[in-house]
């Protein structure tokens, strides 16, 4: 505390009283955990994650030092939880629980994940810029791990950071690696399209990376998940500006941008090995998805099962009878966390789709976090009809994100009905 006060101005240090000095201090260390706790999110090549002990020891001491949750945020808070005591019931129709405990500590671990986002970001709206550019960082350099392995840039890295020839980055699965890496894209994107034309340099060399990064995914969720994304966000600030100068630079823009994505893409292909894997995976149909016991097969089956076990069959369980996972969220919540947990889910997705619509071109300090999570989001969630979203981290990011967001509007709302109500009293009280 000394050190630092000698660092200050002696202005400055005489000028404040110690509690706001310490409450600087304070608020400069939190800010600082948060930022740390996202930068681990790019890198969870063993689980658990070095993201989940960190956040779950951040979590922790933040809920003795007066975690605020506010009203706004309660439904994000009871759903998830109803949604976990479906898991738990689940587990009791298991014969062997095996790695259920720990599946389904994880599940809550990411639900107060989720809370906990939304909560620091409705009292701290100036977080949101933090949490965005660690965000970036992190995803810049695990898509550059992820490059260079595939590439096979130093010896050992394609063994540590690509799966089935595919980018992984420092992720166990290119399929999540992928998705990981939209929302930091999108950020960037609303950076270029908004931002001084002096800046787009500097905003496109991470643009650039992560896009690579998503491209040698192989992933077609995360290529899908992207271009939703971009469309949407271009869309939205079309729609919000009245500007016709600004709407004909992001006519403009989005035009060159398009040009500049095919000729890259047309100069990737030409490198040994890339343009066999793009053909295999730009088809909409693999073996795996149409075979007698493929992933549209497992649908039926399991949704035939949802009726028979309304209690859920038990986490993981599905995968070990048919040999594969649900791949599908809908079906995995079913299984995993019987019609409770079905529901449960199902009522969170349309809330938070619906809530942040509401309020998703609002004009205020928060809203270009709101609108980038709110895209990447709706991706995710299309994307998990067709594989297992359920323990991906950035998704309980978003979700925290966006009800963040939800709730700094409820707040903003209830200042403006009071601030028209004193007026109105003291009107009154002359008469």
């Amino acid at each position: 505390m000394s050190a630092v006060a000698h660092d200050l101005p002696a202005a400055a240090v005489n000028g404040l009283p110690p509690s706001a000095v310490n409450a600087k201090l304070i608020a400069l260390i939190s800010s600082a955990a948060i930022v740390v706790g996202i930068l681990l999110s790019g890198f969870v090549i063993s689980e658990p994650a070095p993201y989940e002990i960190y956040m779950a020891g951040l979590i922790a001491v933040w809920a003795l030092f007066g975690l605020k949750v506010s009203r706004a945020i309660l439904p994000l808070l009871v759903l998830l939880v109803a949604m976990n005591i479906g898991g738990m019931i689940a587990m009791t129709q298991m014969v062997e629980l095996a790695n259920t405990p720990l599946y389904l500590a994880v599940s809550l671990f990411l639900a107060f994940s989720s809370v906990f986002f939304a909560s620091v970001t409705s009292t701290q709206p100036s977080l949101y810029r933090l949490i965005f550019i660690a965000y970036v960082v992190s995803a810049v350099a695990t898509s550059l791990l992820g490059i260079a392995g595939y590439f096979h840039a130093f010896p050992g890295g394609a063994e540590m950071f690509t799966k089935y020839d595919r980018a992984a980055g420092a992720f166990q699965d290119p399929n999540v690696f992928g998705p990981f890496l939209v929302l930091p894209g999108t950020y960037l994107l609303y950076l270029l399209l908004t931002g001084s034309v002096s800046r787009m340099p500097l905003l496109a060399v991470p643009l650039l990376i992560i896009a690579a990064g998503i491209f040698f995914s192989f992933s077609r969720g995360a290529w899908g998940m992207f271009a939703v994304s971009a469309v949407l966000l271009t869309a939205c600030l079309f729609l919000q500006s009245a500007s016709g100068m600004f709407r004909l630079r992001i006519v403009v823009m989005t035009i060159a941008a398009v040009a500049l994505l095919a000729i890259a893409i047309l100069v990737i292909l030409q490198l040994p090995g890339v343009s066999d894997m793009f053909t295999q995976r730009a088809h909409l149909e693999q073996s795996y998805d149409t075979a007698r016991l493929g992933r549209f097969a497992r649908y039926a089956i399991g949704f035939q099962l949802a009726l028979e076990h309304p209690f859920g069959i038990g986490p993981l369980v599905f995968g070990t009878i048919y040999g594969e996972d649900t791949h599908d969220i809908w079906l995995k919540a079913l299984m995993d966390y019987g019609w409770l947990g079905f529901v449960s889910f199902l009522a969170l997705t349309l809330w938070t789709i619906c809530a942040g619509f509401r309020i998703l071109l609002r004009d205020r300090p928060w809203q270009p976090y709101l609108l980038c999570a709110y895209v990447a989001y709706l991706g995710n969630i299309g994307l998990g009809t067709f594989i297992d979203i359920d323990h991906w981290r950035h998704l309980y990011l978003l979700l925290g994100l966006i009800w963040g967001a939800i709730a700094l509007e409820y707040r903003h709302q209830k200042q403006l009905r009071l601030a028209r109500t004193i007026p109105a009293a003291a009107l009154s009280s002359a008469k």
